[in-house]
Formats: C-alpha cells, structure tokens, sequence
C-alpha cells in the first residue's frame, strides 16, 4: 500500500508557487509555499509517554483551530499512537470539530477509569502538590516486584484497562477512511525491527501493542508476531511521513526530554534518564540523517532529495524536564487538564513564534544533532 510516488505538494489542492528556494529545499526545485491558496499541508510525529500525552492532547486541539493546516499525515507510538488514532477517527467523522471532541472524550474515559486504579499519589505528596508516585506504596512495590517478575507472573491474564478505552472511543472503521494517514509503530519481539501499521490495519491490538512495556504488560500478538512498545524502534518513525505524504513540513511533538540538566544518582533517576535516552535515539538519528542529506543529497527527485526536502519544526515541551517516570502512570484528571494546558500554551508559543516560517524553511536547527558526529 505504498504510497511514495504521490506528487508531493506542500498546500492543499494547490498548485506550487514560484520564488527563491528556501531553507530545506534544493536549488531547481520549485518553491512550495508562500503565494498559493489554501492550507499549508503539515504532518506530525507524536512521542509516546503514558499520562504524559496528555500534552500533546493539548498541542492537538490548538493545531485543529488553526485554519492555515492541515494535517496530511500523523506518525505515533505509544501514547502518542493513542492521540493519532483518536483523533483521525474524529475528525472523519466531524473534521476539526469532531477530532477536538474525540479527545477531549477519550482522555476524560482515561481519567475516569484511573479512579480505580491501584496506583495512586501518597497522601504527603497530594497535599505539596506533586505529581509524582514516588511515595505511591503499591507502585514502589509494582516497581520492585517488575525488576524480580515478569507481567507473565503477576498479569497472567494478560488484562489490560485500557483495551475497553480504545474500543469505546476510536470508531476504527471510520480511522481506516480517514483523510489523515496514520502510521503507528511497534516493535517486533523477534526480530528488534519496528513494524508500521496503516489506517486500515489499525485495530485496538496494534494500539495496545504501541504502548506495551515489557515490564508492565504481555507482548502483543498480531498475525503470528509478538510486539514491544515501539518508542524503541521509533519514537516515533519519521521513515512514512517522508515517503508517503504529499507535506514537506513535518512537526515534532517530544514528550521524551533530549536534554536533562544534571547527572542523575538515584537508582530511579538513573532507569528514567535511560529510558529518555533509548526512547530517542532512534528519532534523533532520522533528524540526523536529514540533516547530513542536506548537506550532500543531490537535486532531483531521488529518495535521498525527499528526505533532504523535509522541514522541522517542534513544539518546546520544557514541563517534562520536571516530571519523572511515576508520574506517566498517574492520570487523575487535574494531572492530565494541567499538561492539557501546558500543551495548549506551548502550541500558541509555538505558532507565535514560527507559524508563518511553516511551508518555507525549517525552525528547528537540525545542523546542531551533527555536531560531534
């Protein structure tokens, strides 16, 4: 179901506009952009980080009231495959509107269905105003027992709450027509490789499968294979959005902090800063490779000049430097409304700021992931 030998345009219905090259796009080439009508076309790369997605909730439903986009195409793992497939489904049944209020109802049924759950805040960190389940008893215990258990142990069920979630708040025969191709990753058992799943081959399994830590959950099992969360084969795969979407202008939505001020000494601190690292790397090396192909790629309507064509951008997150590994798992709803916010605002930051640069030049400063390479 290949779809790289679409014609690639950067708005909507439009044809290409004239002018000078601008940054991310090569000397010839003609200039997708600033005179021609209608939207710019945008795709957006979504990390995954349990409760954390909350904020790329909020980031969603500030870019859905922005009528200069539209969304071609959407790449998830975990939390952000979550976001993806919720609000593609929306919005081919509702456009903006519909995508908007699709959220907003699956992330109230997340909320909703963690009244129940085991897990926590103490009551000492409740009443100081932290998000963390560090002091959490049943989560320090879930946290030992998964270093001497497997979740063949003690979910031998393989049970797992959010699959009811999925199932009541994505219509998946309506995801399967959406206009928003949707790619979502997960990592094949195995053989360590990521599998991208499509629209049409989008089922609450493949979801739950984006999102399955080993440690917490049994691996997913899809035509014969068993799948891992995908955040460590791409988080998320940047690969479908260069070779199957018709936008030049990808934007990346980071839950997962690149940089971390200080070394971290706990033994907790020490598994999250990994954990950050691993659930990069394979991002950051597709950023890189944009950024060599730059510099190297020759004109022309090569792979390597489609990947060179691409522009980035990011939405700054700078709430997750303060957040740790617990506080993924806690989704009562004032946790889950307050990175809601954070996103919103970050979002309008954003657009502020580089809104109009989109369809004409890179934001993000890609040269810097070469240096020291």
């Amino acid at each position: 179901m290949a779809r790289s030998t679409r014609t690639r345009t950067n708005r909507a219905d439009s044809p290409r506009a004239g002018g000078a090259a601008p940054e991310g796009q090569h000397e010839g080439e003609e200039p997708r952009g600033a005179a021609a009508e209608g939207p710019v076309l945008i795709d957006l790369a979504l990390q995954g980080g349990g409760s954390h997605g909350a904020f790329t909730w909020g980031v969603l439903d500030r870019l859905l009231q922005d009528d200069r986009f539209r969304i071609d195409g959407v790449s998830g793992t975990s939390a952000g495959a979550m976001n993806a497939a919720v609000m593609a489904a929306g919005f081919a049944k509702g456009g903006a509107a519909g995508a908007r209020a699709a959220l907003d109802a699956y992330w109230r049924s997340v909320a909703d269905a963690a009244q129940f759950s085991p897990f926590q805040r103490g009551p000492l960190d409740v009443l100081l105003g932290r998000w963390t389940l560090d002091h959490s008893p049943l989560f320090v215990t879930m946290d030992m027992m998964s270093r001497l258990f497997s979740p063949y142990d003690f979910n031998p069920t393989g049970r797992n709450p959010l699959r009811g979630i999925l199932e009541q708040a994505i219509d998946f025969e309506a995801l399967k027509v959406s206009p928003i191709r949707v790619f979502i990753t997960a990592t094949n058992v195995r053989t360590g490789r990521g599998r991208v799943f499509r629209n049409d081959e989008i089922t609450p399994d493949v979801l739950l499968a984006s999102a399955c830590l080993p440690t917490l959950f049994q691996a997913v099992e899809i035509d014969g294979e068993s799948y891992w969360d995908g955040g460590y084969s791409g988080n998320p795969t940047i690969t479908p959005l260069v070779r199957e979407c018709q936008s030049h202008d990808t934007i990346l939505i980071p839950i997962n902090p690149v940089e971390r001020p200080g070394t971290p000494e706990t033994a907790r601190d020490i598994m999250n800063r990994l954990n950050e690292i691993s659930f990069n790397s394979v991002l950051l090396k597709e950023l890189r490779m944009i950024a060599m192909l730059r510099q190297v790629a020759d004109p022309g309507h090569s792979e390597g000049a489609q990947w060179a064509r691409m522009r980035i951008h990011m939405v700054r997150n700078e709430i997750m430097a303060t957040l740790g590994y617990s506080s993924k798992l806690n989704a009562e709803w004032p946790f889950l409304s307050m990175l809601r916010e954070e996103g919103a605002k970050a979002a309008s930051d954003f657009l502020a700021i580089n809104g109009d640069a989109i369809g004409k030049r890179s934001t993000l400063e890609l040269d810097r992931l070469l240096e020291g390479v």
